[in-house]
């Protein structure tokens, strides 16, 4: 049972924010930091990808525990509230049917997904992983030389 009233867990909600999070921000700045340069939101690719890499080809979702249902059982963040169960567990699975949707779409357009969860972000083993990962995606460049010289094979 909710302890306050309909109205205020209304407004409650309504502030949650969905762009420019604190995850977001912290990711921003540790790669920026790096020297890897990024557009933000670009709403012509399915799921509006946090971070996109066009010279890597690869884009980033800084996923939040809770609101993308992270299925690892040890994270202590991804916990349904104990009021409207049902609602929160179909939220949360109609959240991760899209959130999967996304991914192979991207996929299928020749992009690199790279998914990073908010209780990863605790650990800067992490955030230098992601660097590494970002970095040793094939480069525009590299895709574009492998086409040609496929051309040019008889």
């Amino acid at each position: 049972m909710d302890n306050i009233s309909k109205e205020e867990r209304s407004r409650v909600m309504a502030a949650v924010k969905q762009k420019d999070t604190k995850p977001e921000m912290k990711v921003r700045s540790f790669l920026h930091k790096h020297g890897l340069r990024y557009r933000l939101h670009d709403n012509k690719l399915p799921g509006k990808p946090d971070l996109v890499f066009p010279r890597f080809r690869t884009v980033l979702f800084i996923h939040g525990c809770f609101w993308h249902g992270h299925p690892d059982e040890q994270c202590k963040l991804a916990r349904i509230p104990k009021s409207n169960v049902k609602f929160w567990k179909d939220k949360i699975r109609a959240n991760r049917q899209r959130d999967d949707r996304n991914i192979k779409l991207l996929q299928d357009l020749g992009w690199n997904v790279v998914v990073i969860w908010e209780c990863q972000l605790c650990n800067n083993a992490a955030l230098d992983g992601l660097v590494f990962q970002i970095r040793s995606a094939p480069t525009l460049r590299d895709k574009d030389q492998k086409r040609s010289s496929a051309e040019e094979q008889p």
